[in-house]
């Protein structure tokens, strides 16, 4: 079967949710559907960061055997991080699986879905170039109207101790600033109002390109933009955020007054077992920096607890830096061995009941931090970019602050996609919840 229905699932961060997006591009002659039941074509997009999402991954491919016993003639597929550390391997585990394709293989996925689809192989491309395979993006918006993701770079040289991303993603590759910014133009052009760059370190973009911009300055090129409302990026390694990009976010009024910037420990022992390439102090005082040159911006953070060795003073070092922080937000983990880093074979493992009970108290004082810096916000009135109707009330209206705060409000909608001025009533630990008010 040669074209039909296609149904895509995605396990990871924004880059697996833009690769999704790309793969659905590419196969733009099958129809997406959102019953699985109904597809000819499933893609499963993996990410094997976390232990917990391999996990789910694995869970979903072993019940689609009883799906492919019924329709033969389906095709999966798997890609992603999890089908670039196993590869061959797969597709011995899983005799249902159809495809397996690695995070370079994408611009490739056309020709290897007809050679499954047509010919009946089973497939296996996991071809990884450390010079960078950095295939062409695809340009469409995530939500029409609204925002857009677009890759300036992928790969990782960083090798932190506990971290696959550079044996399945490669070294870092920048894709040139000038095919960057032609292709954030014709995202505006289609009306795309906010645009996220993405890259596994933007902050070492153009690094590896004699003679190109750096990302600072891409994002004054990007600023430039006429009709660009909103500019985010992800994800930044404070050892590489440098005062020229600190500055970026007083100088460019479309970038957002937010950053997310991942400490993953507050112990000097800890940073330095996971190959950090910084202190807690020159965290601590870039952080600072930041504050003092814009004093509202919003900073998230990556926590990781029960690195192997962690032991309780290095914990209550990470609360303490948590706390004079003061983070807006942070995502939490719990340390899981991953295949291939150097951190799996270091010893004194942490049990898995301390982790549990590190990460909850971890969590606990986050949540209080996080609702107090929101209830700071009621009353205040807050720029809104609308994104669609709210997932629990359909006839709610959600959207986004500068900050990067989800809202909820009442409001027709055909503001989808627009800038409203909303005056928050009530805050909440995951969100804020207001009304429209001028125009």
């Amino acid at each position: 079967m040669e074209k039909g229905y296609l149904h895509i699932v995605t396990f990871g961060c924004q880059m697996n949710v833009y690769d999704s997006q790309r793969m659905a591009q590419l196969l733009s002659g099958y129809q997406m559907v959102k019953d699985i039941k109904k597809a000819d074509l499933i893609l499963i997009n993996t990410c094997s960061v976390r232990e917990k999402a391999e996990q789910k991954a694995y869970s979903l491919l072993g019940r689609l055997r009883g799906l492919k016993r019924n329709k033969p003639y389906v095709v999966i597929g798997m890609g992603g991080c999890v089908a670039q550390q196993e590869g061959e391997a797969l597709l011995k585990r899983f005799p249902h699986l159809d495809m397996v394709f690695g995070t370079q293989a994408l611009h490739r996925l056309p020709e290897l879905v007809s050679l499954a689809s047509q010919e009946g192989k089973r497939i296996c491309d996991v071809g990884l170039s450390h010079n960078g395979d950095m295939a062409p993006s695809c340009v469409s918006p995530l939500l029409p109207n609204v925002k857009s993701f677009v890759t300036i770079m992928q790969g990782c040289n960083n090798f932190c101790s506990y971290c696959i991303v550079p044996y399945v993603r490669g070294g870092e590759v920048s894709r040139k600033s000038e095919v960057i910014i032609e292709e954030v133009t014709e995202l505006v052009q289609q009306g795309v109002k906010e645009i996220t760059l993405l890259g596994q370190n933007v902050n070492s973009y153009g690094k590896n390109i004699p003679g190109e911009l750096s990302f600072s300055q891409l994002l004054e090129e990007i600023g430039k933009i006429p009709g660009l409302k909103r500019i985010r990026f992800t994800t930044s390694h404070p050892k590489d955020l440098s005062n020229e990009l600190m500055e970026c976010f007083a100088r460019i009024d479309t970038l957002c007054e937010h950053i997310h910037l991942p400490v993953q420990a507050g112990s000097d022992r800890i940073l330095r077992l996971m190959n950090r390439g910084y202190t807690r102090q020159q965290y601590m005082d870039k952080v600072q920096r930041l504050r003092e040159i814009l004093p509202q911006v919003s900073i998230t953070s990556d926590v990781i607890v029960g690195f192997p060795g962690e032991e309780d003073s290095d914990f209550q070092d990470t609360l303490d830096l948590v706390k004079k922080m003061e983070f807006d937000n942070i995502f939490s983990f719990k340390y899981s061995d991953r295949p291939h880093t150097k951190a799996c074979s270091f010893r004194d493992k942490v049990p898995a009941a301390i982790k549990d009970q590190r990460l909850t108290i971890l969590q606990q004082v986050q949540r209080e931090i996080t609702l107090k810096k929101n209830k700071r916000l009621e009353g205040h009135i807050e720029e809104v970019l609308v994104e669609g109707r709210s997932k629990k009330d359909v006839f709610e209206l959600t959207g986004r602050t500068r900050s990067n705060r989800v809202v909820n409000f009442t409001g027709n909608y055909e503001l989808v996609g627009k800038l409203v001025k909303v005056k928050i009533e009530k805050a909440y630990v995951n969100s804020l919840r207001g009304i429209i008010v001028g125009n």
